[in-house]
C-alpha cells in the first residue's frame, strides 16, 4: 500500500488571521518548507474560530490531499476549535490521554501556576491521532492517520506562535512523515529595470512549461524569476533544469543583480567594505529610506558615513544643497554630501518639486573616487506615496550598486 505524500495543503485558523490582525507567517514557511522536500502545494487556506467551517474545511481536504498541515487553535479556551473539528470530521470522539495530563500539570507546576481545568482539552486524543511534543508550549500537537476513499491521508496539527511551531514541525512531525522520495531544484534570478511584463515577453515559451517551469515575481527589489525542477534526486533535478536556467541566465543578464538569497543592500556592503570606501547620502522625498536600508545591514552600515534628509526647498538652500532640476545638479549635490559628511563617494536622491502633478521626477546621482553616474527616473503620481518612496530608493540602490560592481 503506498502511503507515500506527494502533496499537501496549508489550513491556517483564526479569527484574527482574517481580521488582518496577525499576518499568517507560518503558511509561507511551511509552504516553503515542503516545496523544498519535493511534496506539492496546491491549496492553503485561513479559517475563522467557526467549527462548522473548520470542518468543512478539513473534509475537503482529506478528499485531495494526501496531508493537511493544520496551523492554530490548539489553545484551552472555547474559541480553540481545531482537536474538535478532526474529531467531528473523523467521527471519533477525544478523550482525555492520562500521560498528556501528567505532563500538562507538570508544566504548571514547574512555572508555580496552578492549571485551569480548561487547559485539559490539551491533553486530548482521538483513536487515530498521536501527540507531538510542545516542549516550548502547553499545546501539544497532533499527527493524524485515516483513510479517505481507499487512500491514506495524514493531518497534522501544530501551535500558531511560530517559535513553537517551526520546533514541533521539524522535530517532532517531519520524522513521522512518510514523505515521498524527491527533491526540487530552484534558482532564482533577480533583477532590476525591466517591468514584469517585459520579461515574461522576453522570457517567452519558457513560461508555459511545468518542469522546469519559469515564473516571475514583482518584489520591491525588482522582478523575481525563478526556475523550478523537480525529480526522484537532487542531481536529477538540477540536470532536468540546468537547460533552462541557462536560457533564463542568458536572456536577464543585462539586467540581473544577483541570485537567490542576495540582498542589494548587503551586496552593496561587501563592495565597500572589500574596496575600503565610505558612503553618504542626500535624500528629499524618500524621506530617509535610503538610510534605512543601508543600516540594516552591517556591512553597509559599518561603511556608511549618515545621510542628509531635507524635503523642503529652503532646508536644502540652507544646506547648500539646492543646485537645480537635472542629472548634472545631482552629481553636485552628490559630491557636496560626500565633502559634508567626510565619505568617499556621495548617493544623492532627489525630487523635482517643480513638475507636473501627473508624474513625479527624481534625479539620482553617485559621485566621488572615480564614480560618476546620473539617471532621471520618471514614476506616475497615481501609485501610492510608500511605493514611490521606495521604488525611488533602489533605484539609487541600484545605480550605486552599477558602479561599485563595474
Amino acid at each position: 500500500m503506498d502511503t507515500a505524500i506527494r502533496s499537501a495543503e496549508i489550513l491556517s485558523v483564526g479569527t484574527e488571521l482574517l481580521l488582518g490582525e496577525i499576518i499568517d507567517t507560518n503558511s509561507s514557511y511551511l509552504a516553503a518548507d515542503l516545496a523544498s522536500r519535493g511534496v506539492d502545494v496546491y491549496w492553503s487556506q485561513r479559517v475563522g474560530d467557526n467549527r462548522k467551517r473548520i470542518v468543512h474545511a478539513v473534509k475537503q481536504a482529506l478528499e485531495r490531499s494526501d496531508l493537511l498541515v493544520m496551523t492554530g487553535g490548539l489553545g484551552p479556551t472555547d474559541d480553540d476549535m481545531t482537536r474538535e473539528a478532526i474529531a467531528e470530521s473523523l467521527g471519533e470522539t477525544p478523550t482525555l490521554d492520562p500521560k498528556l495530563e501528567q505532563d500538562l500539570r507538570e508544566r504548571f507546576a514547574k512555572l508555580s501556576r496552578s492549571m485551569p481545568e480548561k487547559n485539559l482539552k490539551q491533553a486530548w486524543l482521538i483513536p487515530s491521532a498521536q501527540s507531538l511534543a510542545n516542549p516550548r508550549g502547553t499545546a501539544p500537537g497532533w499527527l493524524v492517520t485515516t483513510r479517505t476513499n481507499g487512500k491514506t491521508r495524514f493531518i497534522v496539527t501544530l501551535p500558531g506562535p511560530p517559535r513553537e511551531l517551526t520546533r514541533m514541525w521539524e522535530l517532532e512531525a517531519l520524522p513521522r512523515l512518510p514523505l515521498a522520495t524527491s527533491a526540487l531544484f530552484t534558482q532564482s534570478f533577480k533583477t532590476f529595470g525591466w517591468g514584469e511584463s517585459q520579461i515574461a515577453e522576453k522570457l517567452g515559451a519558457l513560461t508555459l512549461e511545468s518542469n522546469p517551469s519559469v515564473a516571475t515575481y514583482a518584489k520591491r527589489d525588482g522582478v523575481h524569476v525563478r526556475v523550478a525542477a523537480k525529480a526522484d534526486t537532487a542531481d536529477n533535478a538540477l540536470l532536468l533544469a540546468k537547460e533552462v536556467v541557462n536560457k533564463v541566465e542568458t536572456i536577464l543578464e543585462p539586467v540581473t543583480w544577483g541570485q537567490d538569497q542576495d540582498e542589494i543592500t548587503a551586496l552593496i556592503g561587501r563592495a565597500l567594505k572589500t574596496k575600503g570606501l565610505t558612503l553618504a547620502t542626500f535624500e528629499t522625498s524618500s524621506g530617509g529610506l535610503l538610510s534605512h536600508l543601508l543600516t540594516s545591514v552591517s556591512d553597509a552600515a559599518t561603511a556608511y558615513r549618515g545621510g542628509v534628509v531635507a524635503y523642503d526647498m529652503q532646508a536644502q538652500a540652507a544646506l547648500d544643497l539646492n543646485k537645480g532640476n537635472d542629472e548634472a545638479s545631482a552629481l553636485v549635490i552628490a559630491e557636496a554630501a560626500a565633502q559634508r559628511l567626510n565619505a568617499d563617494i556621495g548617493l544623492a536622491l532627489y525630487e523635482d518639486l517643480t513638475g507636473s502633478s501627473e508624474n513625479k521626477t527624481y534625479f539620482l546621482a553617485v559621485a566621488g573616487s572615480g564614480f560618476k553616474a546620473s539617471q532621471k527616473l520618471v514614476l506616475n503620481t497615481s501609485l501610492p506615496a510608500d511605493w514611490l518612496r521606495e521604488r525611488a530608493s533602489y533605484a539609487g540602490l541600484f545605480l550605486l550598486w552599477s558602479q561599485l560592481r563595474a
